[in-house]
C-alpha cells in the first residue's frame, strides 16, 4: 500500500527505499527509517520494480543491495531451509483490518496450513473469509507474512497473488522442514 491519509500515516516526498534483487523471482525493499516493507515475488525484474514504484510512489527507489543486505541474506537463509523462521523489523502499510490479519497470518506455523475461514475467525467474529482473502492479496510483504499458508476451506490451493505454483513450492518446502 502507498503511504498517505489512506493508511493513517503522512505522505513524506522523496521516503528513500532501498531496494535489490536476490534471486531472479524475487524483489526486495526496505524502509530504511522503519523496515522490511515489500518483499514482491515474480519473474519480471521491470515488472517488480513497477510494482514497487506502484505501491511507493512519493518514494525514491534506490537500488542498494548493501543497505537490505542483512535481511537479504535471512531471506535467502528461509528459502533455502524454511524450518528458520524470517525475523525482520516490518514496515506494514495497510489498513487496520489487512493488518491486523498480517499479525494473524505470522502466527501460523512453519509447515502449517490454514483455511480462509479459519483466518478469519481468528481476525475476528465480524471478518468474513472474503475480507480476508483480499487482505491476503494485498499483503506486500511475501515469506515474512506468510499469506502463502491460508488454502481453501477444503484444503485446496486457492489464489495466490505471486502464482499457485508459487504457493505450491513454498507449501511443499515448509512441510519438509
Amino acid at each position: 500500500m502507498p503511504c498517505g491519509p489512506c493508511t493513517g500515516q503522512k505522505p513524506r516526498l522523496y521516503q528513500p527505499i532501498s531496494f535489490s534483487t536476490p534471486s531472479p523471482v524475487a524483489r526486495w525493499a526496505t524502509c530504511s527509517a522503519r523496515g522490511v516493507c515489500a518483499v514482491l515475488l515474480g519473474d519480471i525484474a521491470e515488472e517488480l520494480t513497477a510494482d514497487l514504484a506502484r505501491r511507493f510512489p512519493r518514494a525514491m527507489l534506490v537500488s542498494n543491495e548493501a543497505a537490505v543486505k542483512d535481511d537479504l541474506a535471512q531471506m535467502l537463509r528461509y528459502l533455502e531451509k524454511p524450518a528458520e523462521s524470517l525475523h525482520f523489523t516490518l514496515d506494514m502499510r495497510g489498513t487496520s483490518f489487512q493488518r491486523r490479519v498480517w499479525e494473524k497470518l505470522k502466527a501460523i506455523p512453519v509447515g502449517k496450513t490454514v483455511s480462509y475461514m479459519e483466518l478469519a475467525r481468528w481476525v475476528g467474529p465480524l471478518a468474513n473469509r472474503r475480507a480476508v482473502a483480499s487482505a491476503c492479496a494485498a499483503n506486500p510483504i511475501a515469506l515474512a507474512i506468510p499469506c502463502h499458508r491460508v488454502v481453501g476451506g477444503n484444503g485446496d490451493l486457492a489464489g495466490y497473488r505471486w502464482g499457485i505454483e508459487r504457493k505450491r513450492v513454498l507449501i511443499q518446502k515448509e512441510a519438509l522442514a
